[in-house]
């Protein structure tokens, strides 16, 4: 049977965050009864290249998967360094998409709720600068353009979140109506934000309340 670590390379993954629960994965704590779906039925998670992935991609399908419908995985291509896709494709409650012509997304993607996590520093840079060369950020280009729910979700070392451009890129995509996680220190590291901040973000967009 397909464990969850095998999805990545190099990494385990640990279930036992959020909560305060050990033995289970935060995300399988929540139904989508209890927090409903708004305005939209598809759920788009965006994975980079970012190192962050190996660790929290699985709880990042689940908690989608329990509060949408579609939940819809386009990696960038250099998410391919630290993941695994055939068995990424194998986890459940989601689908991966890695052509322009899945018929998922024919004619057009549907409009839904776009996750970017874990977003490393380049493609947060291309996000800003309006490059849209991967099927992954044409699809957040076009939801930023829409107006439809965008979370960005950053991960990158100390040296590069304090690189001038990282907290400008950051405070544009706030100023274009996206919510944006900044990285958190942890022991002294700079790190993706908790996988509970992420959720939260996205549950208040679902509600209406986040900042669309």
């Amino acid at each position: 049977m397909m464990g969850e670590a095998e999805v990545f390379i190099g990494t385990s993954v640990r279930l036992d965050r959020g909560c305060g629960t050990p033995g289970r994965s935060w995300s399988s704590l929540i139904t989508r009864e209890e927090y409903g779906i708004a305005a939209f039925d598809t759920a788009y998670l965006i994975i980079t290249g970012a190192g962050a992935a190996g660790e929290v991609v699985p709880d990042l399908i689940a908690g989608l998967d329990a509060r949408f419908p579609t939940v819809l995985t386009i990696p960038t291509p250099n998410a391919a360094r630290v993941i695994n896709r055939g068995a990424l494709g194998r986890l459940p409650g989601h689908r991966v998409i890695e052509s322009y012509f899945d018929a998922a997304i024919l004619p057009r993607p549907p409009r839904g709720l776009v996750l970017v996590a874990p977003c490393g520093f380049n493609s947060l840079n291309k996000l800003v600068g309006g490059i849209a060369d991967t099927l992954a950020l044409s699809v957040v280009a076009e939801a930023i353009g829409r107006g439809t729910p965008v979370i960005v979700a950053i991960a990158c070392n100390a040296p590069l979140w304090a690189h001038p451009r990282a907290g400008e890129s950051a405070a544009t995509l706030r100023h274009w109506g996206c919510t944006v996680l900044d990285p958190v220190r942890v022991e002294g590291q700079t790190r993706l934000a908790p996988v509970a901040e992420i959720f939260a973000a996205v549950d208040a967009c679902v509600k209406g309340e986040g900042r669309l």
